[in-house]
C-alpha cells in the first residue's frame, strides 16, 4: 500500500507535455553563422549589384527601343519580331556560330584529349610539356589573334608557307569567304590548354587495376582504350563538352580583331554581331533581346545535351 501511494504520487507531480514540445527551441543564429554572413557580404553585394541587377534589367531593357541617349521606349516583343524576320545578319551569325560550333568543339575535344593522354605518361621533363601547352591559355587573346594574322597571311605567312613545301597553293585564309571560317576552326585549338589539364586530371583519375584486369583479359591497347578509358573518362568528356559548346557560342575577340565579320560577313558570329548592334549602333534594346535569345539557345543545348547524356556518360556510382 505505502509503494501504491508513492506512485501515485510521483505520477501526480508529473505533466504530460506534447512530444514536440520537449524538443522545441527558441531560434538562435550562432555567432559562426553571423560572422559568416558578414564575411560573404562584400561577395553578396557586389554579385547582386554586378550581375543580378544588370540580367533583371537587361530583361525588361530587350523589350523597350533604347539607343543608349534618351528615354527607353516600351515596344513590347518589337525587338524579337524584327529579329526573327527583318534581320537577315541575325540568321547569318547564327549560321556562322554554328558552323564554328559544330567543327571546332568535336576537333578541340579530340585533339585535348589525344594531347592528354600522351602529357599522361612518365616521360622526363612531362611538366615542362604540360607548362607549354597551357600557356595559350593565359595569353592574352588580342596579342594571340595579332600573330594569328601574321600566321594566316596568304603571301608571307607560316601555313601558307608550309603548304607551298608540298608543291600546294596556299588558301587566302582571312581574305576568301570559303576559307575564313575553317581559319577561325584551326585557330580555336590553339586554346585546348585549360581542356587538356581537365581531361589529364581525369585520366590520372582512372584506378590502374583496371587497366590490369583488361590486360589479363587478353584486352590490348586499343580495347583497353575503347571500354575502359573512354567509359571511366566520359564524365570528364561530357563536362568538356558543354563548356565548349558555350564557349564557341560566344566567340568574339577573335573575329573582332582578325577580320571585323568580314570578309562577306563570314566571320559575323552571333556576338560580334550582337557587338555591333549594342555598341556600334548603339541599339542597346536590341542587343539586350540579342542576348536574351543566346541565353535561351545555350540553355535549350545545355537541357538537351543532359538528356541524352544518360545514355553514354557513366558514373562509376552506377548513377
Amino acid at each position: 500500500m505505502l509503494c501504491e501511494r508513492r506512485i501515485c504520487a510521483v505520477e501526480s507531480n508529473l505533466t504530460l507535455k506534447p512530444a514536440g514540445a520537449a524538443t522545441r527551441r527558441s531560434p538562435r543564429i550562432s555567432p559562426e553563422t553571423v560572422w559568416g554572413y558578414i564575411f560573404i557580404a562584400p561577395w553578396l553585394i557586389g554579385f547582386v549589384i554586378f550581375a543580378v541587377g544588370p540580367i533583371i534589367a537587361s530583361f525588361f531593357l530587350s523589350f523597350t527601343r533604347y539607343e543608349l541617349i534618351g528615354d527607353a521606349n516600351w515596344i513590347g516583343l518589337d525587338n524579337y519580331r524584327t529579329m526573327f524576320t527583318n534581320d537577315r545578319l541575325f540568321w547569318t551569325s547564327l549560321y556562322n556560330t554554328a558552323y564554328y560550333t559544330l567543327f571546332s568543339v568535336p576537333l578541340g575535344l579530340m585533339v585535348a584529349f589525344l594531347l592528354a593522354m600522351l602529357l599522361n605518361r612518365p616521360l622526363r621533363g612531362i611538366g615542362v610539356y604540360r607548362t607549354i601547352f597551357y600557356l595559350p591559355v593565359v595569353s592574352s587573346g588580342v596579342a594571340i589573334s595579332l600573330l594569328w594574322i601574321w600566321l594566316f597571311n596568304p603571301q608571307f605567312g607560316l601555313i601558307n608557307y608550309v603548304i607551298r613545301l608540298f608543291g600546294l597553293p596556299g588558301p587566302g585564309w582571312l581574305v576568301d569567304s570559303a576559307w575564313a571560317k575553317p581559319a577561325f576552326i584551326l585557330m580555336s585549338l590553339w586554346s585546348v590548354g585549360g581542356t587538356v589539364v581537365i581531361f589529364l586530371a581525369g585520366l590520372q583519375g582512372v584506378p590502374r587495376t583496371l587497366y590490369e584486369a583488361a590486360a589479363l583479359d587478353g584486352a590490348g591497347p586499343w580495347r583497353q582504350f575503347r571500354h575502359v578509358t573512354v567509359p571511366m573518362m566520359s564524365p570528364v568528356i561530357f563536362f568538356n563538352l558543354i563548356i565548349g559548346i558555350i564557349g564557341s557560342f560566344q566567340v568574339f575577340t577573335q573575329a573582332y580583331v582578325m577580320t571585323g565579320g568580314g570578309p562577306q560577313n563570314a566571320t559575323l558570329f552571333y556576338v560580334l554581331h550582337l557587338f555591333k548592334q549594342g555598341f556600334g549602333l548603339f541599339r542597346m534594346g536590341y542587343a539586350a533581346a540579342m542576348a536574351w535569345v543566346l541565353f535561351l539557345i545555350i540553355l535549350a543545348l545545355t537541357l538537351l545535351q543532359m538528356t541524352l547524356a544518360r545514355r553514354w556518360v557513366y558514373y562509376a556510382s552506377g548513377e
